[in-house]
């Protein structure tokens, strides 16, 4: 059962955090590019078919080297566990006893996998999944067979709890309260037990739609921030930034018209100040904070998301230069999450196709609703994923993308 962390004795010394492992091959990183979108995929033989783990440049049974990543069943069984009671790396010395298991998988390969506290003894059946580890990258997971969800999640076991950014008992800071995504990401990280909720909003002296409902909700406490603001930025960061666990940025500033259609350079400096200066002065000021709580226990900080858009993998002219600061701030979202990963912060960015807010409103369906926005990023904080495309536009164009991105800019362009 997860328990409500303790407070941090100010009188002890900081502890600076450690991570387990994290030298991959090159081949090995196609497993942590798969666990990064939550999949679990395998190498399988494009001629024979073998399914094979670990990585190879070869396959084991054929020799060929005609290897694609692919879905594979999770379903396996347990043959053998273990109890690691001594180690020599310092991550997993600071959390022992650590259990282990060996599983031989449905579809072919015998795989070492973490093993959730509730899966029992050997032999049984377990389902195997794919996540990333407090360095970044993949590692294999068991869980039990057969148990919902809510009773196998990963937060509630003392190991798993290393792979995931479960928002239960955390205290969470949201840059803007003021749209509607902004008000239903709040509700559901209240809802999922979020301890106390930082709602931001940057027009302090103007009530907006929705400010009572927020402000009647226990956990949530508003504060004035402006992500345009270095000044009012570095105050709330003195403020509550030593107290943050997971920090949403979801400030945006979006408008449609690309280039030609709109004269000056006002709007898209507007939207560059927001989505990509305001990301930088955040990180300039709640990152330094956020790294340093990184070894804090079960109060640590532990993810940091962004709320960016699928137009930020290739320009969509009618939104264009709104794609163009989306870019920007995916660029300099990689270099936060550089810069935090040696503290085991995640972060996680978030591709969402066309919301359905009054910007798109020209934009024919599907669109993703504010409410399925927030859910997805909730689920993403528990499986500790870190990269979210939320709807069928978001899933279609990362297709394309990934299969041909200059095919897609040419789609885009007619």
């Amino acid at each position: 059962m997860l328990e409500r962390p303790k407070r941090k004795n100010p009188v002890l010394r900081t502890r600076l955090p450690t991570l387990p492992p994290a030298a991959r091959s090159r081949i090995a990183l196609g497993l942590t590019a798969a666990a990064a979108l939550g999949r679990f995929e395998l190498q399988q033989c494009r001629d024979c078919g073998t399914v094979q783990y670990p990585p190879r440049e070869a396959c084991q049974k054929c020799l060929s080297i005609r290897l694609d990543w692919k879905p594979q069943p999770q379903d396996g069984e347990l043959l053998s566990d273990t109890v690691l009671h001594h180690s020599n790396d310092l991550f997993f010395r600071e959390r022992l006893p650590w259990r282990l298991g060996l599983v031989k998988l449905d579809c072919g390969p015998t795989v070492v996998a973490h093993l959730h506290e509730r899966v029992a003894r050997p032999p049984g059946k377990v389902v195997v999944a794919a996540k990333l580890d407090r360095a970044g990258q993949a590692v294999l997971v068991a869980l039990p067979s057969g148990l919902p969800p809510q009773e196998s999640n990963m937060a509630e076991d003392r190991q798993l709890r290393e792979f995931t950014c479960d928002p239960k008992f955390r205290k969470v800071l949201i840059t803007d309260g003021k749209t509607a995504t902004g008000q239903a990401l709040v509700k559901a990280l209240a809802a999922a037990g979020a301890d106390l909720i930082w709602v931001g909003h940057s027009e302090p002296w103007k009530k907006f739609a929705g400010f009572d409902e927020l402000k009647a909700l226990p956990q949530v406490t508003l504060l004035p921030l402006d992500v345009t603001d270095s000044k009012n930025v570095r105050e709330v960061a003195a403020e509550i930034g030593g107290k943050v666990d997971i920090l949403v940025n979801n400030a945006e500033y979006h408008r449609a018209y690309g280039i030609g259609n709109r004269s000056g350079v006002d709007t898209a400096r507007a939207e560059m100040d927001v989505n990509y200066f305001g990301l930088l002065r955040l990180a300039q000021e709640f990152g330094p904070a956020m790294r340093g709580r990184g070894a804090d226990g079960l109060a640590s900080a532990t993810a940091w998301v962004n709320l960016l858009s699928i137009y930020a993998l290739a320009n969509f002219p009618p939104h264009g230069t709104f794609s163009a600061s989306k870019a920007a701030a995916h660029s300099l979202s990689q270099c936060l999450r550089a810069e935090m990963r040696p503290a085991g912060v995640r972060v996680i960015n978030v591709f969402p196709g066309p919301l359905d807010d009054e910007w798109n409103q020209l934009l024919p369906p599907p669109k993703v609703a504010p409410a399925a926005l927030a859910s997805a990023v909730v689920k993403a904080l528990r499986e500790g994923v870190e990269d979210l495309y939320p709807g069928d536009v978001a899933q279609e164009w990362l297709a394309r993308w990934r299969d041909n991105p200059k095919a897609l800019e040419k789609e885009l362009s007619t």
